[in-house]
Order: C-alpha cells, then sequence, then structure tokens
C-alpha cells in the first residue's frame, strides 16, 4: 500500500501529486474538482485520450500545444472539423456527461491506494465508453473515461487522509449537476 506523501506545505497528497510541480498543481487546483464547464470537460476527456501511451505528466507540458491545435476546445470551432450531435441532442456535453455519475452508494467506503488500484473501470465508465464510441469517438475506453472522471470530479478518488479529499467533497456537495433538456 502507498502510503501519502506530504507537499512543501506539509501537507498530505496522494502519493502521485506530489512529483513534480506540475503534477502539485494539477493535483492541489484541479483533479478531482467537478465541472460543468463544456470546454473543460471536452479539453480533459480529449487529454485522457491522447494520454493513451504516455505518462499524464506529457500531456500536462504539451497542454498549451494541445490548446493551439484543437481552438482552445471551442466546442463550437471544433464542431466544424466534423460532426458533433450530442450537444444538439442533450442541450450539454456536460449534461451528458454527468449522467454517468455513480451512486455514491457503489463506491468504497475508505479510498485506500489498494481499493483504488481495483478500480480503473467501473460499470459507469464502461457505460459511457460504450455510449460514446456507439456516437463515433475514438480513445474512449474504460480505463480512459475512468481517468476523465476522476479529473473532473464525477468520482472523488482522493484518497483517504489526503488534505483535498475534504475539499473535493465540499465541492461536489455544492455543485449542482447539469440536466438534460
Amino acid at each position: 500500500m502507498r502510503p501519502l506523501l506530504a507537499g512543501p506545505d506539509r501537507k498530505p497528497r496522494c502519493p502521485w501529486g506530489v512529483s513534480t510541480p506540475e503534477y502539485l498543481r494539477y493535483h492541489d487546483e484541479e483533479w478531482g474538482l467537478p465541472t460543468a464547464d463544456d470546454v473543460r470537460l471536452f479539453e480533459k476527456i480529449c487529454l485522457e485520450g491522447f494520454q493513451s501511451g504516455l505518462s499524464w505528466l506529457t500531456i500536462l507540458r504539451k497542454r498549451e500545444a494541445f490548446r493551439r491545435a484543437f481552438a482552445g476546445f471551442d466546442l463550437e470551432k471544433v464542431a466544424r472539423f466534423g460532426d458533433c450531435e450530442l450537444r444538439d441532442e442533450v442541450g450539454s456535453l456536460a449534461a451528458h456527461l454527468w449522467r454517468f455519475e455513480p451512486d455514491p452508494a457503489s463506491r468504497p467506503r475508505r479510498l485506500t491506494w489498494a481499493a483504488l488500484r481495483e478500480m480503473s473501470t467501473t460499470p459507469e465508465s464502461i457505460a459511457l465508453s460504450r455510449d460514446l464510441r456507439r456516437r463515433g469517438w475514438t480513445f474512449v475506453g474504460p480505463t480512459t473515461l475512468y481517468a476523465f472522471m476522476q479529473s473532473v470530479g464525477i468520482v472523488n478518488d482522493h484518497l483517504d487522509g489526503c488534505a483535498f479529499r475534504a475539499r473535493a467533497d465540499r465541492a461536489r456537495r455544492a455543485f449542482e449537476r447539469p440536466r438534460v433538456r
């Protein structure tokens, strides 16, 4: 079992979150916090797909280049690259993606490193993967989508004892889930 590690401020964190300054910033300021912003969600789902076979650190370091290549992940501009029907169908990308949020009762009571390692996919990430693939999306396997769900706060996978787990829980409780129109 991997222990929590203290960052420069001595706060305990998920062990991956302290290995580089980029990871520290990402862990503390972004990872696990819920969002309904379609641009941010689209960016994150794309970046997770690009990450396949690479380290997440590589993606974080190339993030600005991806933003330039994909018109800042602006859905209106990217939609002109090809078909983009999902928003027309449900109203927003956020409303569609948040429909796959797992029931909190299905989550482990204590999130340890061992429990997290067992959850590289979930029934919800598998269902979301199938849904997006049916719609023509690529690089959206269940493991990729579970990592996406972690990163945008659809699930809170900060480990028990991580100083940022409670912050993510508070943000999730206050978060108004987007609705399908």
